[in-house]
């Protein structure tokens, strides 16, 4: 629409031809002509002003939707959902500048450099703000918070809690070790006990003696030790027991050995036997061993050789997931008695993990099947184990007492509530009723209350106000622990106590101290680490003599301790996991690494390389990991910095490309052959950041020694890379980079968004648009405290803002 002509330039304004008179009323010729003059003269201005003003609108700047619908629509679609031939939705994590100068420089596809200056600017804001970024994705289609089953490990996890609940609460630990208790019989007998002791590992070479020669004559004597041992993830795990005598171990079961070699008839000196165990927990173990009478001269006829003494020794060892066969160290035993766990082994297909966590929001056959075998075998364990279980003195054949003090305990238990008068027919008395033995009726209960939707969906989305309080602390429960809630928190449920931040905040304090939190917020750093299966560090023998998969197993331990003594720490400072110039060493990493410590050396703090490491990017397993077998990987390196630590979209390469072999490039060092490698315009998008930030690291080698040179050439560990904001990034080696990442907001962005995902698993933004960014300011105040923010999560997800109706105010 053109605009009205300025005042000075209206019809009614413009000067005539000749002044004012009085015409007569049959006008002359002359005066006709004088007319239509100035009626020429009126429209030849307009027409002028026409053209003037439709030449001005056209010079002036368009917006950025005309553009991109003029010129980016047609290959884009029209809100950049994508179209034949470029399928690929306009999204990603860029920022309006970085799309304006990829705009200026490579857009439209077909004319690369016609979209520049304000065009470039103004379509890139367009672009970003419309349905770019990520606000403006879930602006267009805001995330909700999903219905959603049980992940596989929540499910083992509640079932071995619902079980729990029936026995008696494990001893607090007082010490680490095992109680070792050493008798002067053959059988541990308690009237031949000789020491009572608590030894820190299982590792003995008696000689041909005994362990106590003064207490203890030779040569026949045994041991008991006894305990709990702990699991710090959950898998498969291997024990051996190494001895030349008679042994039994028990794990997890008091009745039925583990391992039984309490009557010897071969000369193996070496048993093993695996289970699979929750992580985060501890289980009963005893360990028996007996000397018998080899080498006594106990014969009638005294003309018989008495046999020769006998050598004997003891060690108690294992094979934990990810690792290789060690002793048991004493910071995974405890001299404290602890109950048994019910530990369900029937195999679950694998969760949903495409959008980087865990979730369960379809359920297969092969899921449902797996469901209820597991159902069928935890009713066969309960029907097994009655008697067992805690509190629960009656006979299986007293109905009332079964029904009432057992399984509706277990159904409420299993709902995380309490059960109605119509769930209770439903869920007891019907199965009662319609059961010829009361065994058949106890397993008909479990069976439907374990393949009810109420179990086996974390929440149903109720909106009884009568539920409120039991649906928090079911999202508390299972966002800290990856199960159902405790006792006391379904007290609190019961009593109405969690209806605000303030009592869901002492709650989640209270909880996140439980090893079940430790071993989930261990899980997730080792998924943000990108090593929770670890990779393959196998390294050429012929250039990294010596790394073998013992080494590479203690580096793994090395990682886990520094993750727990940073989180777990008082100040709990996420900086600190970046910044931190020591690492754990024990005394084969030490000699590999040139560290110091003795040959025998447990696992302790050592300054490595202080001023070239730096935290975790320097940490050697994650440099071995990220590493080929004979070299360095700047672009695995790159990668990981890339994805999990600033939390950058990074898109597939469009083809598949093998490294170049340094034998094709005698004379390059390894920057200089990546740099060719990624020099193509269809790769230097993405590695204009990933090389950079991998070369940061090139003063480790594969297997994270730290070097000057390769090639006799110094290392050139400088780069830079281009933040969100626009703010060139610059740095030269590991301590400069992860200085710039500790103090990014981009990298605190992705570590909030990244936790909290892994906790809750349901998308940030379905609690708000500005939950993430709240979260951050709170992380920011808190002196970036690891813990004070899983518990600030935790309260976000236990009352999201759908609830906020029904919640109440701290005052």
């Amino acid at each position: 629409m053109i605009d009205d002509p300025p005042p000075a330039l209206r019809p009614d304004k413009l000067p005539t031809a000749s002044p004012k008179v009085d015409l007569p009323l049959k006008p002359d010729k002359s005066h006709m002509i004088a007319t239509l003059f100035h009626r020429l003269i009126v429209v030849g201005s307009i027409f002028v002003l026409a053209q003037l003003t439709l030449a001005t609108a056209s010079a002036a700047p368009r917006n950025g939707e005309q553009i991109y619908k003029k010129d980016c629509a047609r290959c884009h679609g029209p809100s950049g959902e994508g179209a034949e031939g470029y399928p690929k939705p306009l999204a990603g994590d860029k920022s309006v500048g970085q799309l304006a100068r990829l705009i200026a420089k490579t857009m439209p596809d077909d004319d690369p450099g016609a979209c520049t200056g304000d065009d470039a600017s103004s379509v890139a804001a367009y672009i970003h703000d419309a349905f770019y970024s990520k606000t403006a994705q879930a602006r267009a289609k805001p995330p909700r918070i999903e219905l959603s089953r049980l992940t596989v490990r929540q499910y083992r996890n509640a079932l071995a809690d619902l079980l729990g609940a029936f026995r008696d609460a494990p001893e607090t630990p007082a010490d680490h070790g095992l109680r070792g208790r050493y008798f002067k019989s053959r059988e541990p007998r308690d009237d031949e006990e000789a020491v009572d002791r608590t030894d820190p590992t299982v590792n003995f070479d008696f000689g041909f003696t005994t362990p106590e020669p003064e207490l203890i004559e030779p040569p026949t004597f045994s041991i008991r030790w006894q305990g709990s041992v702990f699991a710090p993830e959950t898998g498969e795990y291997d024990f051996i027991v190494r001895t030349q005598h008679a042994t039994r171990l028990w794990v997890n079961d008091a009745k039925t050995p583990l391992i039984d070699a309490w009557v010897k008839s071969g000369g193996d000196t070496e048993y093993h036997a695996s289970l699979t165990l929750l992580g985060g927990r501890a289980y009963p173990i005893r360990l028996e061993f007996s000397k018998a009478k080899q080498g006594v001269d106990d014969s009638k006829d005294k003309k018989t050789k008495p046999r020769p003494p006998v050598h004997s020794s003891m060690a108690l060892a294992w094979k934990p997931p990810h690792h290789t066969i060690e002793i048991i160290p004493a910071r995974n035993l405890s001299p404290s008695n602890t109950p048994q766990t019910f530990v369900v082994s029937v195999p679950f297909p694998p969760d949903d993990r495409s959008v980087g966590y865990e979730r369960g929001t379809s359920i297969s056959k092969a899921w449902d099947q797996a469901a209820t075998d597991s159902a069928i075998e935890t009713a066969e364990y309960v029907a097994g184990h009655l008697k067992e279980l805690a509190n629960l003195n009656f006979s299986i054949d007293s109905i009332p007492t079964l029904r009432d003090q057992f399984l509706v305990k277990f159904v409420e238990r299993a709902f995380r509530r309490p059960l109605t008068p119509d769930l209770k027919s439903a869920y007891i008395d019907r199965p009662f009723n319609n059961a010829k033995d009361p065994e058949t009726a106890l397993k008909r209960v479990i069976l439907l209350a374990l393949k009810s939707p109420r179990f086996l969906y974390r929440e149903l989305g109720s909106n009884s106000p009568d539920d409120f309080d039991f649906d928090v602390a079911s999202r508390i429960a299972f966002s800290l622990w990856d199960s159902i809630p405790d006792k006391p928190l379904l007290e609190e449920a019961r009593s109405g106590r969690l209806h605000t931040r303030k009592q869901v905040l002492q709650q989640a304090e209270r909880m996140a101290g439980d090893p079940r939190a430790h071993a989930k917020i261990r899980q997730f750093f080792l998924q943000w680490l990108k090593v929770e299966q670890p990779p393959d560090l196998s390294k050429d023998p012929a250039i990294f003599p010596g790394f073998n998969p013992q080494i590479a197993s203690h580096l793994r331990t090395s990682l886990d301790l520094f993750l727990d003594d940073v989180v777990w720490s008082e100040t709990s400072d996420f900086r600190r996991l970046l910044l931190a110039d020591d690492l754990y060493l024990n005394g084969p990493l030490s000699a590999f690494y040139h560290a110091g410590l003795p040959p025998d050396a447990d696992f302790q703090k050592v300054k490595l390389n202080p001023e070239a490491r730096s935290g975790l990017i320097s940490h050697p397993y994650l440099l071995a990991a990220f590493a080929y077998t004979a070299s360095t990987s700047p672009i695995h390196r790159g990668v990981f910095l890339s994805r999990s630590v600033l939390g950058r979209t990074l898109r597939p390469p469009p083809i598949a490309v093998a490294p170049l072999a340094p034998s094709l490039h005698p004379n390059m060092n390894t920057r200089e052959r990546v740099t060719l490698q990624t020099s193509p315009q269809a790769c230097i998008t993405c590695h204009a950041m990933i090389n950079p930030l991998g070369f940061s690291l090139e003063h480790f080698d594969a297997v994270g020694r730290f070097r000057d040179s390769e090639m006799g050439r110094p290392i050139d560990s400088s780069g830079a890379y281009e933040s969100p904001s626009g703010a060139v990034v610059s740095f030269s080696g590991a301590r400069d980079l992860a200085a710039a990442l500790a103090d990014s907001d981009e990298t605190h962005a992705a570590f909030v968004e990244q936790l909290f995902h892994h906790l809750v698993k349901q998308p940030i933004r379905a609690y708000g648009l500005l939950e993430s960014s709240n979260l951050r300011k709170s992380f920011a105040a808190n002196h970036y405290h690891i813990r004070k923010l899983i518990i600030e999560m935790i309260a976000s997800a236990a009352l999201p803002p759908l609830d906020l109706k029904t919640a109440k105010s701290d005052n």
